[in-house]
This record gives C-alpha cells, sequence and structure tokens, in this order.
C-alpha cells in the first residue's frame, strides 16, 4: 500500500523533535512535485495547498524518540508495522503519509503540517499560516472506530534543588539499574499499569537507605520511564537486596566520590510522588487527571526533575499545577512551569457528524470519543477561531512512545479509506 511506502521513506529520515529539518524539506518537495504551492513560517510549519479545498488534513511531523531512534528499522510482523529497538514514529508518521499521498492523488487538497507538537504543541501555538478551509481533520488519534472531539491539556513542569554534597569515606560503591521495561504513552498508557521505572527504582533504594552519588531516569518528559539508574554507597559488608527488575553492580569510583547529604529526601520523594491516574471520567470511560514522573537527573550538585500533569479540563489542569507546585516547594525545589495548553472541551459539530457518518459506511460500531493526550486541535481552534470545525481519527496504534510501539496495517488501510471519502 502506497501509504506504507511512504511511511516507510519517512522512516529513513531523522524526524526527533527538534532535528526534523529534513523531514521538513522532504515534504516540501514532495507537495511541490504534486503541484501544491508551499509556504513555512517561523515555527517550522508547513502548509500545502492546490485547488480549491473544502477540508485541511492535518498531523505533526516530529516524534518522540526512543532507544536506538532515529535510527528506525521498520519490520512487518504479525500484521503490524514495528520497529526493532526503538520507538516506531507512527505517531505521526502514518497521518503525515496519508496527508502526502493525499497531495498525489487528488487536485482540490490543503495540508497543515506541524512542526515540534511532541514537546508542547510549539508549532501549532507559533502558527503564522492562513488556513483557508473551515473543516479541519487532525490524523494524530490512536484507535480506528473512533470520532475524536475532545482531548486533554498538559504542562512541563521542570524542579530542581541544589545539595549539599559530602565525601565518601571507604564505602562499597554500586551501580544499581533497571533497563527494558514496557514504557509508553505517558497520556494514553497511563491507565494500563505499565511500571515507571524511577518510581520502581525509588521503591528499591527506600530499604537500603544508601548514600546516592548521582540518579538518573527516563527518556522523554512524555513517555513512560522504561529505565533508570542510580550511583550508590552503603557500609562495607552491606548485601544488596536481590530483585528481578533491579540490576546491581559493584563499581570503582575513579572521579568524583561525593555523595549528597540528604540522600534520604531524594528518595522519600520519588517514593512519595503520586504517579499516574489521578482521577477518572466515567461518562468518557477515561482518566481525567493523570501526573507523569518523566526524568530526574543529577547535573553536578543539583538534582532535576521532571514531570508532566494532563487534564481533560482546564480547571482540573490548573488545580493539578497547583498541587505538583506545591508538592516540589515542600523539598525546596525550585518550580518553573512551560509549553502549557489548553484542553480541547469535546464537542460534536456538523463536520464531526460528517466524518462519523463516512465512518459508518465502513464500520459497524463506531463513536465519538476523546482521548486523555494532547492534540493539537484545541490550539488551532484558538488560533485560527472558532468558526472553524475539528475533528480526528487514526489507525490503531499501541504504545507509542516507546520501544513496543506498532501500528496495525490493515487498520491504516480502513483508516486512509475514511480520508480518501472525505476528500472526494
Amino acid at each position: 500500500m502506497e501509504v506504507i511506502e511512504i511511511f516507510k521513506k519517512i522512516c529513513t529520515i531523522e524526524h526527533c523533535s527538534k532535528k526534523a529539518a529534513k523531514l521538513k524539506e522532504f515534504i516540501e518537495n514532495f507537495a511541490k512535485e504534486c503541484g501544491c504551492e508551499v509556504q513555512c513560517d517561523k515555527a517550522g510549519n508547513i502548509l500545502c495547498k492546490k485547488g480549491k479545498p473544502k477540508v485541511c488534513l492535518q498531523a505533526h511531523y516530529d516524534m518522540v524518540c526512543v532507544g536506538k531512534a532515529p535510527n528506525i528499522e521498520v519490520i512487518e510482523e504479525d500484521g503490524y508495522l514495528k520497529a526493532k529497538e526503538s520507538s516506531l514514529g507512527a505517531d505521526n508518521g502514518i497521518g503525515v503519509a496519508m496527508m502526502l499521498l493525499a497531495a498525489k492523488k487528488f487536485d482540490d487538497v490543503e495540508l497543515l503540517f506541524s512542526a515540534d507538537e511532541e514537546i508542547g504543541m510549539i508549532g501549532a501555538k507559533g502558527l503564522e499560516l492562513e488556513v483557508e478551509s473551515k473543516k479541519i481533520l487532525n490524523l494524530d488519534t490512536e484507535e480506528e472506530g473512533k470520532v475524536y472531539i475532545g482531548c486533554a491539556g498538559g504542562v512541563d513542569i521542570k524542579t530542581k534543588k541544589n545539595y549539599q554534597r559530602v565525601d565518601l569515606e571507604d564505602e562499597d560503591v554500586y551501580r544499581v539499574s533497571i533497563e527494558d521495561l514496557p514504557g509508553g504513552h505517558s497520556g494514553v498508557d497511563i491507565d494500563k499499569n505499565i511500571p515507571n521505572a524511577i518510581k520502581e527504582l525509588g521503591y528499591y533504594l527506600f530499604d537500603i537507605k544508601p548514600k546516592i552519588i548521582s540518579i538518573n531516569g527516563g527518556e522523554a518528559l512524555n513517555a513512560i520511564p522504561k529505565s533508570a539508574k542510580a550511583v550508590i554507597a552503603v557500609k562495607k559488608g552491606v548485601v544488596l537486596p536481590k530483585s528481578d527488575t533491579v540490576k546491581a553492580e559493584k563499581i570503582k569510583l575513579s572521579r568524583d566520590r561525593r555523595y549528597f547529604a540528604n540522600s534520604n529526601e531524594i528518595i522519600d520523594m520519588v517514593c512519595a510522588f503520586a504517579n499516574g491516574v489521578r482521577g477518572y471520567d466515567k461518562e468518557l470511560c477515561l482518566p481525567s487527571v493523570s501526573v507523569n514522573l518523566g526524568k530526574i537527573q543529577t547535573i553536578d550538585d543539583t538534582i532535576s526533575i521532571q514531570i508532566f500533569p494532563r487534564a481533560n479540563d482546564d480547571i482540573l489542569l490548573e488545580k493539578i499545577i497547583k498541587e505538583e507546585i506545591s508538592y516540589f516547594e515542600s523539598f525546596g525545589y525550585r518550580v518553573e512551569t512551560s509549553c502549557r495548553y489548553g484542553a480541547w472541551k469535546p464537542e460534536i459539530n456538523e463536520f464531526s457528524k460528517e466524518i462519523y457518518a463516512i465512518y459508518s459506511q465502513e464500520f459497524k460500531e463506531v463513536s465519538y470519543s476523546a482521548i486523555h493526550a494532547g492534540l493539537e486541535c484545541g490550539v488551532l481552534l484558538e488560533k485560527l477561531g472558532k468558526d472553524r470545525m475539528i475533528a480526528s481519527i487514526g489507525p490503531n496504534i499501541s504504545y507509542p512512545h516507546s520501544v513496543n510501539e506498532k501500528c496495525e496495517i490493515d487498520s491504516i488501510k480502513r483508516v486512509y479509506k475514511i480520508v480518501e471519502k472525505l476528500m472526494r
């Protein structure tokens, strides 16, 4: 199928967030060869247009790179597209591929490729391009048979604190590490009981009460951490507890032999952090509030922690932000918030009804839904005007933002059929 071939080509081009310039150039050239007029703005967004479009297709062209990405080796297995030891980038590369094929096949098209969605909707927030169509179809959701009409808002929260460092005595030093946990998307997978590697490491250290020399974990702010490690010191002769998930290796330090004087505070803070689902919407059958403990880093004498709260309502988002600021400030951390974007309040409009009707021709069971993840739809409505109508669809993608990410091949074909019917 041509969508899949285009997607495989996309996978050969680096497009991690902030590093997607080569894919941007590829999209521009592809669209021009299809006869589109191409415009770009300072934020890196690309608008491609030809003929007299009535619908604008929209997707983001950056991806969350985990594992060996951006070196992506695509494999087909058991009816799915997967990547060998890396995230696949089906989020949102499949949407990009569908749009490029639409540019090739149709005479009346409008396509908006947005930049750096995965790190705070940067492209959508900085949009300076004039979208002509009143109807916008976002292609960034991950379950077929659903017409999405709402999404969560979110915010990056970064915290840090300088600690006193003290010289080690004659103690044993170990590297303790957790690797290759499943990982996953910090929104759509947050309710699947996927273990958070930073939290699991904290639980392990709680019983030991070691001296922490360094602690690091997490791959991306909006991904459930799959790995974490710490270098610790314990009294001579102390035997570390056995664990199925934690690997302990005795090492020698050749350089900095200082530890954090208040190591217990760091451990207590990680263990006490309420990671995961913090509220549930029974009507929509999805989390309403969640927080992901995304990254922890040791930088010289500083511990830095980054978390990512989400909420499907702006009032709930404001409350969870205040809770997290209060939590970290109680431990003496400095807190900064950035890249905030509001929730897309669920609404059934004439365009979503149109998508629903087309979907119903192909599927027996179609439903309206919302997603506990960030989509650019709410930001685009604010930028382009409330007179626009937006809906979102996408193929079945499992475990995005992780090395286990996979996308169902037949689902790609079925969803593209919906897109093609709409364009016709």
